[in-house]
């Protein structure tokens, strides 16, 4: 199935989200904003939930402090024990430094991984360049018209109403 986009341009930031919020309350769905820094308004606007990466990176760092304590108990109490100087060979506060850089390691390698997959930046994709000007001094916003919402036109012109220097329709 062909997606029309309507693409629009804005020349400030807040005629960019005047649109936006008059977008979503004419049951027009704003699939995709650009903007030259981040807007935090845009988020509720176009629905976007909070983000669940810090619980992978909560998982994977107590996985890493898991797996760090059970690998040092595992060598030195249970593998190849050692008496050293009279020390009891599952000494936890022995166990701490180790643990702590597994859990810090694990957390960041699983956020990595986690934002990697989640957005799709895998290697040798090839970046698009979203809008002309996007990143110095525009403002884009990409509607989809729903079911039984406005016609394009109406679009046009709504976004027009609202401060939109440039506009044009492309297929997704």
């Amino acid at each position: 199935m062909i997606h029309i986009l309507h693409v629009a341009v804005f020349a400030d930031e807040t005629s960019f989200l005047s649109a936006a919020r008059a977008c979503s309350s004419k049951e027009i769905e704003v699939v995709n904003a650009y903007s030259p820094y981040p807007l935090h308004e845009i988020d509720k606007v176009m629905g976007i939930r909070k983000t669940r990466l810090p619980w992978v990176t909560l998982v994977g760092g107590l996985l890493g402090l898991a797996m760090g304590l059970w690998f040092q108990y595992w060598a030195s109490a249970t593998s190849w024990p050692l008496d050293v100087g009279g020390k009891p060979w599952d000494s936890f506060p022995a166990f701490v430094p180790v643990g702590f850089e597994m859990t810090i390691l694990f957390a960041g390698l699983a956020t990595i991984f986690a934002l990697i997959v989640r957005s799709g930046l895998a290697p040798g994709k090839r970046p698009r360049r979203p809008i002309e000007r996007v990143t110095d001094d525009r403002f884009a916003l990409v509607v989809k018209r729903k079911t039984g919402a406005l016609r394009w036109p109406q679009i046009k012109e709504l976004l027009s109403e609202h401060g939109a220097v440039d506009h044009w329709e492309e297929q997704a």
